[in-house]
């Protein structure tokens, strides 16, 4: 017995160092130009969320707004349409952001989690995250979704942007404010009673200017940087050696490129760290890349 838990633990250790080892780059300046990729298939009219598969290599999950089926699509980045998933044992209102991240702290399952946090007229009682295991295939099927609840402690909030920790699987959202970036909240699993808690953390707002309205965020493949998305342009939290996310949103975002778009309200980094993506709603709208200019001191490489 002795010698399976030896072993275990040296595969363990084996892969934090394979991980740490292929801990994705970062990069220092963004082409300011954005590379039309493609556009989105007919199934997503009101594109809401968008999030870098972690398994499948050009893949990523979206979903849309509310109003349409409880269902997350995986599309390439030309807009391709490549299978469907439909949410079971779940009932959404308003789904507005999605996040790709570990399953629970301690679990090696990579999951999808999607924030069904919209409340335009702060009139819900109570918001949902909802979280279901990234498929290892994409063949089109059933989803199963474990839920649960949470309360704000100061009131109801509208919330289009969601945070899942790469290492640490902590969950956050941030609102949407009319005046700032708007509020963090931490969402503390639930126990038994399958009720979280939201805890108010840091208030956000830009260095210099002025910009509201959060409408999607992403998480680093690392860690260590965040990027919130508005209606009007896109901020990058960048905090080296961040041990997580709240660490992370104490750094002074900076303004990087972003593309003009009707209504924009998806981004995500890449799977490797070095540009991200953005959508908007709208029919058939355009999916533009943002590639990096200049990566940990040396040209990005194409």
């Amino acid at each position: 017995m002795r010698a399976i838990f030896a072993l275990i633990g040296v595969l363990v250790l084996a892969h934090a160092a394979a991980a740490a080892s292929a801990a994705p780059s970062t990069c220092a300046t963004y082409d300011d130009r954005p590379l039309e990729t493609g556009r989105l298939p007919p199934v997503l009219p009101e594109l809401s969320g968008l999030a870098a598969s972690r398994q499948h290599a050009g893949i990523y999950w979206a979903h849309n707004d509310s109003g349409h089926a409880l269902e997350v699509y995986a599309i390439r980045g030309d807009g391709t349409l490549v299978a469907t998933f439909a949410i079971h044992e779940a009932v959404a209102s308003d789904l507005e952001d999605i996040a790709v991240g570990p399953c629970t702290p301690t679990d090696p399952r990579v999951c999808l989690y999607l924030a069904d946090t919209g409340d335009n007229l702060r009139s819900r009682s109570r918001v949902q995250i909802l979280r279901v295991v990234e498929p290892a295939t994409l063949h089109s099927g059933p989803l199963i979704a474990d839920t649960f609840s949470f309360t704000y402690p100061d009131g109801a909030h509208d919330a289009e942007a969601l945070l899942v920790d790469p290492r640490t699987a902590e969950i956050y959202v941030v609102t949407k404010s009319i005046a700032s970036l708007g509020t963090v909240y931490r969402i503390d699993r639930p126990g038994i009673a399958r009720q979280g808690k939201a805890v108010r953390g840091a208030s956000l707002s830009t260095p210099g200017g002025f910009d509201a309205f959060v409408t999607g965020a992403s998480v680093h493949p690392s860690g260590t940087r965040i990027l919130l998305r508005t209606y009007l342009g896109v901020w990058e939290y960048r905090r080296p050696g961040a041990r997580g996310i709240a660490d992370v949103l104490e750094a002074s975002p900076t303004a990087i490129p972003g593309a003009l778009q009707p209504q924009g309200e998806a981004i995500t980094y890449t799977a490797d760290g070095t540009s991200y993506v953005v959508g908007s709603e709208g029919a058939a709208t355009s999916l533009f890349r943002i590639r990096c200019r200049q990566l940990d001191g040396q040209p990005a490489r194409e």
